[in-house]
């Protein structure tokens, strides 16, 4: 976001936090995701709860006769705040109460002391998405029923990942809003990992990391970053030995697989 819609973001979040504290945080982030769906469906209303000329006052009402009843107060007065305020596009609207769904689940996880095996279970998820064609299909096909997208991911994860990752994946594989199941994951796991002010570090290895191993370098990356950064770990012997880290558009490369293209960049040049 830029600009306008960055400074609404911050005073919506404020109203958010404010709500939420009192909140069912499930509820509420599956509330926040049904409205942001609604708009995302509704183009005629979410122009008109987004639209500057129109009066703040006139917009929260509008909320209020379209959500009484029908979700939770935290929901109303977030949406509300969210349409009060004013956004560099009208759809940046929807985005924000998608990111506040988002929020909400990660605070649910907080709370129940499964942030960490959140966003593991988000990264994981996405590379066996990425690694299984048959179910990227069944979870991506837009003419398969909503239902049964649910049916399939509650025998994938129920009981065997946190409620908030059900929760998230659900999300994403009912209402993708344009993006592929995996870049909404790798999102997601982003906005996860900005709740505790903390940068995401995908790791490929040839082999898998021994704990003490993943501490020294979550201890480096700490040092060479400045602030705390959660690892994500993905084995692949493609890279034959080393390993790389890839933070935001940032790549440190010791792989085998790396140095070999390096020699060979070199004698090109």
């Amino acid at each position: 976001m830029r600009g306008l819609s960055r400074t609404s973001l911050a005073e919506v979040e404020e109203r958010f936090n404010a709500a939420a504290g009192s909140a069912d945080l499930g509820t509420l982030s599956d509330e926040l995701f049904a409205v942001a769906d609604l708009l995302d469906r509704e183009h005629g209303l979410r122009r008109a709860l987004s639209d500057p000329a129109r009066a703040a006052e006139q917009k929260v009402q509008m909320v209020d006769a379209l959500l009484e009843g029908k979700v939770g107060q935290a929901a109303i007065a977030t949406v509300s705040a969210a349409v009060a305020a004013r956004w560099s596009r009208a759809g940046d609207l929807t985005d924000v109460l998608e990111r506040l769904g988002v929020v909400a689940a990660s605070a649910e996880a907080e709370g129940q002391g499964k942030l960490d095996d959140v966003e593991d279970e988000i990264f994981r998820f996405g590379r066996i998405v990425a690694a299984n064609p048959g179910l990227r299909r069944a979870l991506t096909d837009p003419a398969a029923p909503a239902g049964a997208k649910e049916q399939l991911l509650h025998g994938l994860l129920d009981g065997k990942a946190a409620p908030s990752t059900l929760r998230l994946v659900t999300q994403l594989a009912l209402r993708p809003r344009g993006r592929s199941l995996e870049s909404g994951l790798e999102e997601y796991g982003l906005i996860l990992a900005q709740q505790r002010q903390r940068l995401v570090a995908v790791v490929r290895s040839a082999i898998a990391l021994t704990e003490e191993q993943k501490q020294r370098l979550t201890a480096w990356l700490r040092t060479s970053y400045g602030r705390d950064v959660h690892l994500n770990v993905e084995v692949d012997p493609r890279v034959l030995g080393g390993f790389s880290v890839r933070i935001g558009n940032e790549i440190i490369d010791t792989t085998i697989v790396g140095r070999i293209e390096e020699v060979r960049r070199r004698l090109a040049g």
